[in-house]
């Protein structure tokens, strides 16, 4: 067991999610973890308020060092643990700046399908919600994918987000995608994602941290019309 390691986290955060595949592409199945209720808000306890001021998580030790913040905890993980596991942020230069990129891009699939359409749900009820402006933002997410599937088809069949390697930006991407298909998105309309999707679904490090109250039930029905 990696003792000096503790993680906060909650179940179907995505910025949860991506540091918890980082330890588990690492060979870190075992770390010292605590897991948070969101609808009890314990991520403003004082347990993580004392190493996350902003009450939220992830909230990570490594020992003495504390490291908040999704990315900067998977940068983090990728620089310590550089020597063992999958090389998730490559050596080379110029397959390093396609990762960094996509990674960064990804913040854009965030904006449009999380904060955008499911944050409409999430906030309110359905008769609240402005079907215009829904519809707004459900052709805002759907411009957004339509150009990860055009990623995705110039990498080519069974290729990763960048090239033939799973990398960071990967693990950046496919929690977007799975929260989405949790939420009922039908991924049929976008065949080079839909492959991409079923293929990392089957990686064990996605396997072992899938969220665990995501096998209790489907989620809230927001994808739909995408």
């Amino acid at each position: 067991m990696a003792a000096n390691l503790f993680l906060y986290w909650g179940s179907g955060s995505i910025p949860c999610w991506k540091p918890m595949i980082v330890l588990a592409e690492k060979g870190i199945s075992e770390y010292g973890n605590k897991l948070i209720s969101f609808s009890k808000n314990e991520q403003k306890s004082d347990e993580i308020l004392k190493l996350n001021p902003r009450g939220q998580v992830p909230t990570f030790r490594d020992g003495d060092v504390v490291v908040n913040e999704s990315t900067a905890i998977c940068e983090y993980l990728e620089f310590k643990f550089a020597e063992q596991g999958a090389t998730l942020l490559p050596s080379d230069a110029a397959t390093r700046g396609r990762v960094l990129q996509r990674m960064f891009e990804t913040q854009n699939l965030m904006k449009t399908l999380i904060e955008g359409v499911a944050y409409l749900f999430f906030h309110n009820k359905p008769e609240e919600i402005n079907q215009d402006e829904l519809n707004a933002k459900k052709k805002a997410a759907r411009t957004e994918l339509e150009r990860w599937e055009e990623y995705l088809k110039a990498e080519g069949t069974d290729s990763y987000i960048v090239g033939s390697q799973f990398t960071m930006a990967d693990v950046f991407l496919f929690p977007l995608l799975a929260f989405g298909v949790r939420g009922n998105l039908n991924l049929s309309s976008f065949p080079a994602i839909n492959a991409y999707y079923q293929r990392l679904e089957q990686r064990p490090s996605i396997q072992e941290t899938w969220p665990p109250h995501w096998k209790e039930g489907p989620g809230t029905d927001f994808c739909s019309g995408i």
